[in-house]
């Protein structure tokens, strides 16, 4: 309830001209939808469903596919993780041949080494060895015997020597060819791979594509039946809001005392601002916040300012302070003196989210009631303890000052 001691002090006048205001009709602020558009949007609902239900043929085969389609991508995995293993064995083995012929040539050049050294060692001491160049010159293993069996005189020592060199030529040979031969492997094993990438590659785009298409499918048929569930859902809520709220304005049409509203010469009534501070968006959105309070049947609690309860002017505050008025422009401590801080409008031109108060006399020194204007005579207010947040006729409650304010 507002307090009385927001004015005191302000000059008494006479009261001379009486505002009389006309009964208004109880009615929805929410448009009711009827009972046959629920009944088209549940049809429409149904249908959508039916569709649904002969669409699950059609994913049972896309999935069979997919299924089919996920079996054969893995299978072409495995077989390329497969080649892939194998190639990390033909790399390893051919490296490994590698490596025995490299030391296998590094064999012979020493061999070569020793003998060349053997050679000019025999020069220098004039020990025969004329036809020992020859024999280094050798063209192929046989011809290489023959020769040896000349250089049978020249000693232990140069029999050891040549026969190092005929094993390491020998080795030499035979590393060649494994290294050879393994490095065919890892060839073939290289484009094993490939091609098992290839078709694992294309096994998986095929997947994808049966994927998408599923997906796509599922998604169409979740959205037609989403939005036809939604739209019934929404008339059934739209026409269960308005049936509250007729309820409500019918119980408030039932008063009365319609005429019983204090002269437009009260005290203080053309006191207020010249200016108003808010836009129509902000008062939608205050007159908004108010119904969504009422219809969620708010208690009363004096002091209180929401979430969960409000008096009179708490509700008017936490209406406008969600629309975007800050405690600059808007202060809770003041609200017994909403009255000064909006600008006078007379009855007759009330739009939504105007302000409307209610004083004990015709002076705004007692003011003890402030309400939000919903339109059409009804207003958004936190009435009392006993029975709470309401909408209610603007003439339910004596005293009505002949004044609104727009905030």
């Amino acid at each position: 309830m507002f307090s009385s001691r927001s004015a005191a002090g302000l000059l008494a006048c006479v009261l001379a001209v009486t505002f009389i205001a006309t009964p208004i009709e109880a009615q929805s602020a929410t448009r009711k939808p009827t009972l046959a558009e629920i009944k088209a949007a549940k049809d429409k609902e149904i249908a959508k469903a039916n569709e649904a239900a002969k669409a699950k043929a059609k994913l049972a085969a896309a999935a069979n596919q997919l299924r089919a389609l996920t079996v054969k991508a893995n299978a072409a995995r495995a077989i390329y993780l497969r080649e892939q293993a194998a190639l990390v064995v033909a790399i390893k083995k051919a490296e490994k041949a590698a490596e025995k012929e490299r030391v296998a040539i590094a064999a012979v050049a020493d061999a070569n080494m020793r003998i060349g050294k053997m050679a000019a060692n025999a020069y220098i001491m004039g020990s025969g060895f004329t036809d020992f160049d020859s024999i280094l010159n050798a063209n192929g293993p046989q011809d290489l015997a023959d020769r040896l069996s000349i250089l049978d005189a020249l000693g232990e020592g140069n029999s050891t020597v040549l026969a190092r060199l005929k094993i390491a030529q020998a080795a030499a040979a035979e590393a060649k060819a494994e290294a050879d031969a393994a490095r065919a492997e890892q060839a073939v094993a290289t484009a094993r791979v490939a091609a098992a990438k290839k078709v694992a590659d294309s096994a998986k785009a095929e997947q994808q594509v049966e994927v998408s298409k599923l997906e796509k499918i599922q998604a169409q048929i979740i959205k037609e039946l989403s939005s036809a569930r939604k739209k019934r859902v929404t008339l059934e809520q739209q026409r269960q809001l308005a049936i509250l709220e007729e309820e409500l304005a019918n119980r408030a049409g039932q008063t009365t005392g319609q005429a019983k509203i204090w002269p437009v010469t009260g005290v203080g009534f053309s006191n207020g601002r010249s200016t108003f501070r808010t836009n129509e968006s902000q008062r939608s959105e205050a007159v908004a916040f108010a119904k969504k309070q009422v219809l969620a049947r708010k208690p009363y609690v004096w002091g209180n300012e929401g979430p969960g309860s409000f008096d009179c002017s708490g509700l008017v505050f936490a209406a406008y302070r969600t629309a975007g008025l800050d405690y600059t422009q808007w202060d809770r401590v003041n609200s017994r003196i909403y009255y000064s801080w909006t600008k006078r409008v007379p009855l007759s031109e009330l739009v939504p989210g105007d302000l409307i108060f209610y004083s004990y006399k015709a002076d705004i020194s007692t003011i003890h009631h402030i309400t939000i204007y919903a339109g059409n005579g009804m207003m958004w207010e936190a009435h009392n303890t006993k029975k709470g947040l309401l909408f209610s006729s603007i003439y339910s409650i004596q005293g009505l000052i002949p004044f609104g304010g727009r905030v």
